[in-house]
């Protein structure tokens, strides 16, 4: 499938994030699941349900530190979602939820 919009790489990340994680490879997953974030970052819901994979990675994998990130980050993304977005933010509790980052090369054509 040719990914020809930020919508549709956004539920193509989404997926992918989703069958790595059955298949219990959490760093491939995770890796997915914050190009997601990166994706979705702008748009209210999908903002919102990157964070809730997050959220379910995070509980799947054991880490409490990314579980209460991630619902502190859930509660952020309803409330901020559409005044600002850290732009290129990765969304996980490995990186402060209100820094800036570089957009990753692989998603720099979605922007």
């Amino acid at each position: 499938m040719k990914q020809n919009t930020i919508k549709d790489a956004f539920y193509n990340e989404l997926q992918l994030g989703k069958k790595l994680l059955k298949e219990n490879q959490f760093s491939k997953a995770f890796y997915h699941f914050e190009n997601s974030h990166i994706l979705g970052q702008k748009h209210l819901y999908r903002h919102t349900i990157s964070h809730f994979w997050l959220l379910f990675w995070a509980m799947k994998n054991q880490s409490v530190k990314e579980v209460i990130g991630q619902i502190f980050r859930i509660l952020a993304s309803v409330l901020f979602t559409l005044f600002w977005v850290p732009v290129g933010n990765t969304g996980g509790a490995n990186v402060s939820a209100v820094k800036p980052m570089p957009i990753r090369k692989e998603l720099q054509k979605y922007f």
